[in-house]
This record gives structure tokens, sequence and C-alpha cells, in this order.
């Protein structure tokens, strides 16, 4: 079955460059297109999309609260949906928030077709298309302006492990598997392990949360050393 997606702009060329894009490819089905939040909202909810690719800035109901909406009701109605932001990186200050209200990654909006595509498929697939690297700059330049990062820890830090604690800490760093396995001189099955256990015990659904929640609650600082 192809992958249902539901194209979310305020801009009409823009989304029609999407839908001409992610039309080529026989796995991908746009099934409707939104210009607003609210008609996100709406769209997600007739339409049942495998993926909606959301734009943040938008009049009215903005792509985050739009986000927060659709993934809220989904999980209610027992819907697997994921959404993709699409956001330019210099000046959209809100990608954050988005992840936060349960957006599956973002891209820039002058992403590659291919990558575009490409990234829609892993989303599909219930997993995070944001690079770590990416997630740390973001997080590095802006978490100091959300009120939240001020707050006290959540509860849930007590059940990991130190090592649990060392591999959220390096993952928030922007480390892959790979790179932590070296770090820590086990296996890159061991740290995969470990990221599971992580997320279990946090009550998160995938390695972006797992960033955000690190500097949430201060296992990292923003532009703190590694």
């Amino acid at each position: 079955m192809p992958i249902r997606v539901l194209l979310v702009d305020d801009q009409p060329l823009l989304r029609t460059g999407f839908r001409l894009i992610l039309e080529a490819e026989e796995e991908i089905s746009i099934v409707g297109e939104a210009s607003d939040g609210h008609g996100a909202v709406s769209s997600a909810k007739r339409l049942l999309p495998d993926v909606v690719l959301m734009d943040i800035r938008m009049p009215g109901k903005d792509g985050i609260e739009a986000t927060r909406e659709i993934l809220a009701w989904a999980r209610e109605a027992g819907h697997a949906m994921r959404v993709l932001v699409l956001t330019t990186f210099d000046l959209d200050e809100y990608v954050v928030e988005a992840l936060r209200a349960g957006a599956s990654g973002f891209l820039l909006k002058d992403v590659p077709p291919d990558e575009l595509a490409g990234a829609i498929r892993v989303v599909a697939d219930g997993a995070a298309i944001v690079a770590p690297t990416i997630t740390r700059r973001l997080l590095d330049r802006f978490a100091d302006r959300l009120p939240s990062t001020r707050e006290a820890p959540s509860p849930g830090l007590e059940r990991l492990t130190e090592r649990e604690r060392e591999v959220l800490r390096l993952l928030a760093r922007g480390m892959s598997n790979s790179e932590i396995a070296e770090r820590l001189v086990v296996s890159e099955t061991t740290v995969k392990t470990h990221v599971g256990n992580v997320l279990t015990k946090l009550g998160l659904r995938d390695r972006v949360q797992a960033v955000v929640h690190a500097y949430e609650t201060g296992i990292v600082r923003p532009g703190g050393a590694d």
C-alpha cells in the first residue's frame, strides 16, 4: 500500500511543488492538501493520512497547534499518524515546540526531492528523521528561551541506570549509535538496547523526543561541552 500523505502549507506554489515531487514516487500517494492549521486538523481526521507534511508558520492556527491536535486525536482514535514538519532553520524558532507536540522530525524547505521522499518513508515506518546534530544545533540555539527548560526535572530519570543516563547524554550531544558504541567501548547492539530502555522508562516515542527530554531535564545544557 502506498504511503498516504497530506500536504499542509499556506503557499499554493510550495504545495504544488511538493505534490509534483512526491507524486513521482510509486510508494507515495497525496491524499489531500490544506492551507492552514484548521484545515490540516479537519483534513487529517477525514482523510486519515499516514504522514502529514506540516508547515509551521501559517495564519490562524499554526503548525505546532495543528500537530498537537492531530496527534492527540489520532492517539485517541487508534490511528498511526505521523507529522513531519517543514521549516526554514534560520527564521523558525518554533521547531522545538513542534517536536514537543509530537512531530516525528523536521526538514528544511529546500530539502532535495529524494531526501524529502526518503524522509516520508522513514517517518511512515515509525522512526524519526531529524539528524541528531541538527537537533542539537536547534536546541543549543533555542532551548534557553523555552519556559520548560527552566522547570524542575520531570519524574522518570531516577529509573535510568547510570549507563542509560550516559547513553542519553551522548545521544543528546548528536552521536549516532555507532559513535556512542565507540565512545563507551561496547557493541552497537548494546547501545540500541540502552536506547530502547531509555525510551521505555521515560515514556518517549523516539530519539528526537529523547534529545528534547535531555535538554528539558538538565541532562545536557544548551551550548554545553561534550
